[in-house]
């Protein structure tokens, strides 16, 4: 059974095969050509913690694949009242196709993929967001700011090198993403984050490990400017995430230096793009006029989620057929 758990469990080529799927089905639904790949099929959609653009491109995204989506809060069903996670996976997936499941610890997730019989997707999880990273590589691509790769829908890169991509902030679920991206496809990652904010040592290590064999290039230091200098791609994080908000002052004095602002980007190469992976709090972690500027890309990003993860659920389909 392949699951979508963090991209670690993936190869490059599948993750490059995913994205060009997601690129497919894209051109698809926007000339009304776009098949029901995925037609009379079920997707649960298990949700403990709360959502806006996760649940709204999973709907979406299921329905336009001609099937159809449950959506289970963990106030609605047994799990959130203390049933064992592996009698809700055996229990649910024995009636559906699909499941993807937004929880708090990863060890949650991954326990209900070993009893699941169905595949299962990380929607998110504490150390992960694999779905997201989806959906930034895919606008990555489509601003031209990828990896060489022969597709019939991959528009011609224009950088001549590998991409450099600056992450600002939290050592999160999203760094830990773009590590993990970063070591399977080869390009460079700078990661800036306060002292005692940095990505997990025990993810970072393992993503080190992978870049030995791929090529890319992994930095993790405090200083926005050394991440930052002549980066195609800028990107960051709120600074307090869910479940964390009893940490915001304290966050937001420790982050204080880390907003990516107009100065921030002068840094980063002239046609670089800025990402977020949204909520945003202006003036936080990013400026009003850096993230309504000319070079932000976050709606589009947004909007990818619906294609990126049509792409995900297609291609899981077909590997477990």
């Amino acid at each position: 059974m392949r699951h979508f758990l963090t991209l670690r469990d993936l190869s490059k080529d599948e993750i490059l095969e995913i994205i060009d799927l997601a690129l497919q089905i894209k051109q698809e639904w926007q000339s009304q050509t776009q098949p029901l790949y995925l037609e009379r099929k079920t997707l649960g959609m298990v949700f403990e913690k709360s959502s806006t653009r996760t649940r709204v491109s999973f709907e979406a995204g299921i329905y336009q694949l001609g099937g159809m989506g449950i959506f289970l809060s963990n106030k609605d069903i047994q799990l959130g009242r203390g049933e064992p996670i592996k009698d809700t996976a055996r229990v649910i997936s024995s009636m559906l196709d699909m499941v993807m499941m937004r929880t708090s610890d990863h060890a949650r997730i991954e326990e209900f993929a070993q009893y699941s019989s169905v595949p299962v997707i990380n929607g998110l999880s504490d150390d992960y967001h694999p779905v997201q990273l989806m959906a930034d590589y895919m606008t990555m691509v489509e601003c031209g700011i990828s990896m060489p790769h022969t597709s019939n829908f991959y528009p011609r890169t224009q950088t001549t090198q590998k991409p450099i991509v600056a992450y600002i902030g939290d050592g999160n679920n999203m760094a830990h993403s773009w590590l993990w991206l970063c070591a399977k496809l080869g390009f460079e990652l700078r990661i800036a984050s306060p002292k005692g904010y940095e990505p997990k040592t025990h993810i970072l290590n393992q993503a080190l490990q992978e870049a030995k064999h791929s090529g890319a290039q992994i930095l993790v230091c405090d200083n926005v400017q050394v991440a930052v200098s002549g980066a195609n791609v800028v990107t960051t994080d709120t600074w307090a995430s869910m479940g964390q908000e009893d940490q915001k002052q304290e966050r937001q004095k420790a982050f204080k230096q880390y907003c990516v602002d107009s100065a921030t980007m002068t840094l980063a190469n002239k046609d670089a793009i800025f990402l977020h992976c949204l909520p945003a709090y202006r003036e936080q972690e990013v400026s009003e006029e850096v993230l309504e500027g000319t070079q932000s890309k976050v709606f589009l990003e947004a909007q990818n989620r619906l294609h990126a993860q049509k792409g995900i659920m297609v291609w899981l389909q077909r590997q477990n057929a």
